[in-house]
């Protein structure tokens, strides 16, 4: 199996995503919500949105690989998700946001999922 590679490396991402929310959240003691904080705002719109699309694209991985699809067309999905969160968590955490990282990263992760879904809808048929 191939894809639980790509659920762990992602899940380093989620936790430290996590613990930057966390220290930020502590340096300024704000428990709840942004307090109107820009840079709280930024982080937890970095980490709500890993949790948003980081799940249906490993399910969709992970269903590429059962449907028996090529482990390099498995390894390239498992990192290009990978590459793109990293790219798109990066981009948005700047205060001053450079657009190439998000709009790179929100990409390529929906390239990831559409290449994923043509795969199943393919190898479905089979």
């Amino acid at each position: 199996m191939i894809t639980p590679i790509y659920v762990a490396l992602l899940a380093i991402l989620f936790v430290f995503l996590s613990f930057k929310t966390i220290k930020i959240r502590k340096r300024l003691q704000i428990g709840v919500g942004t307090g109107d904080n820009p840079e709280l705002l930024r982080a937890m719109r970095v980490h709500a949105n890993f949790a948003e699309y980081v799940p249906i694209t490993l399910i969709l991985i992970l269903s590429v690989e059962l449907l028996k699809g090529h482990f390099v067309i498995v390894h390239c999905l498992g990192a290009s998700l990978l590459i793109s969160r990293a790219l798109h968590a990066y981009g948005v955490s700047q205060a001053k946001e450079n657009l190439k990282f998000r709009v790179s990263g929100m990409l390529l992760t929906f390239s990831t999922m559409l290449v994923s879904i043509v795969s199943i809808l393919y190898l479905s048929s089979l």
